[in-house]
């Protein structure tokens, strides 16, 4: 029963805004989908209509996308249960555009700001065309072929994705060093081992797992400590190259 001095008519506004707000907040979460999983340009989300989706076969077609050629877009599930969920609280409209803002296409660029706005609220710089960047990075970096990740974005020539293969040349190249300087300070550790009485070493190791201050990364590292000691032990190898194999 509304409160004293709220008719219903009040009620029921609030209650059509609460889910309008929803329904905004649904629409948001399909595009960023659509952006980040599906790699399209902003003006190709804005476009998009009902009879482009075949959510049944994870898919969607783009129309007259830049240089005037129709590609496929793929979906994950994620990205399709998104659309799902919009599409069943998404209402009707005066067109066949998939996504609506009270009840018209959305205006250009609504959905940019809607994006960087709720990028904000969390601390996060966030664009549509840096979700499409995202989405061609990531393939690149889980090993896609560049030519396939060109026809996902719709590029027309191949220069275009070769960007995201220099990208990959830098994550490699920073993967190489962060990996090389775990393996340099664990051959450091075995020579130490080596110098040292194995037992007394992994009694060390088991006294400072038992302080009650330490973190969970600190507990980590000493447990693997303790797995490099006994493993060099099995091996058995001369000190002071226990576990490091010495090729030169």
């Amino acid at each position: 029963m509304p409160a004293a001095g709220t008719s219903s008519a009040d009620v029921a506004y609030r209650v059509y805004l609460v889910g309008g707000a929803v329904r905004d907040a649904l629409l948001d979460r399909a595009a960023f989908y659509l952006l980040w999983q599906g790699g399209l340009r902003l003006g190709e989300v804005e476009d998009l209509s009902l009879e482009d989706l075949d959510l049944a076969n994870r898919r969607l077609t783009v129309r007259q996308g830049k240089g005037r050629k129709d590609r496929a877009v793929y979906l994950t599930d994620t990205a399709v249960r998104a659309m799902q969920i919009y599409l069943a609280v998404r209402g009707m409209g005066p067109s066949s555009h998939v996504f609506l803002y009270h009840n018209n296409p959305v205006r250009k660029d609504l959905i940019r700001e809607r994006i960087k706005a709720a990028g904000k609220r969390v601390g996060v710089k966030v664009t549509p065309h840096c979700l499409r960047h995202t989405f061609g990075t990531q393939l690149i970096n889980a090993g896609c072929r560049v030519t396939t990740i060109q026809k996902l974005l719709g590029h027309l020539r191949l220069n275009s994705t070769m960007i995201y293969t220099r990208v990959h040349d830098r994550t490699v190249a920073e993967d190489y060093y962060a990996a090389m300087a775990k393996v340099e300070n664990r051959l450091v550790l075995a020579t130490q081992i080596g110098e040292t009485d194995g037992h007394a070493y992994m009694l060390q190791l088991t006294d400072r797992l038992a302080e009650p201050q330490l973190d969970l990364d600190t507990r980590l590292g000493l447990v693997a400590q303790m797995r490099l000691v006994l493993n060099c032990q099995t091996l058995e190898l001369p000190a002071p190259v226990a576990c490091a194999t010495e090729l030169w």
